[in-house]
């Protein structure tokens, strides 16, 4: 990532957010907004992990609490914490974070394949899109469309 790899339209750029010590990343062409944490609706019978929905504009949007949805336990809200409204294929969500970090500009091959963990870890590829090394640490790109899945019965991952 250098400021020559800026101009390249090959170039892909992702938002880079926390939850707990990890760092997380969502595709900048699917965030419509990030706003401070407001309250939410609890909606009867949802998984734990769907926090809620809020009003934004008059538009209801399902609210996930990516700490919970991780298996990490319900995220204790404040005011430091951040909701970003994603855009998805046929609709808009809100994620529940710690904080948003930064906009990374990274090459397609920066841009590097989940391995294959069958039994070893907890973790399904199918939820990670791809990893980035970041000045010694590594930003795990989300398929938002899979972690907002409701039907999943199991965390998509625990860190």
């Amino acid at each position: 990532m250098t400021e020559t790899n800026q101009n390249n339209s090959d170039n892909s750029q992702y938002l880079s957010f926390t939850v707990g010590e990890e760092v997380f990343g969502v595709d900048i062409m699917m965030v419509r907004e990030i706003k401070g944490w407001t309250d939410v609706t609890r909606l009867p019978n949802s998984p734990e992990f769907l926090r809620g929905v809020m009003n934004l504009r008059g538009v209801i949007l399902p609210i996930f609490d990516l700490r919970c949805r991780f298996g990490l336990g319900l995220t204790q809200a404040e005011s430091k914490h951040v909701i970003i409204i994603i855009a998805l294929e046929t609709r808009s969500i809100g994620i529940l974070v710690d904080a948003v970090s930064d906009i990374l500009t990274v090459t397609p091959e920066e841009v590097k394949a989940a391995p294959a963990m069958q039994g070893s870890t907890s973790i399904d590829e199918k939820y990670v899109s791809g990893l980035i090394s970041v000045d010694q640490r590594m930003v795990i790109l989300l398929d938002m469309e899979s972690c907002s899945n409701l039907k999943q019965s199991k965390p998509p991952f625990q860190i």
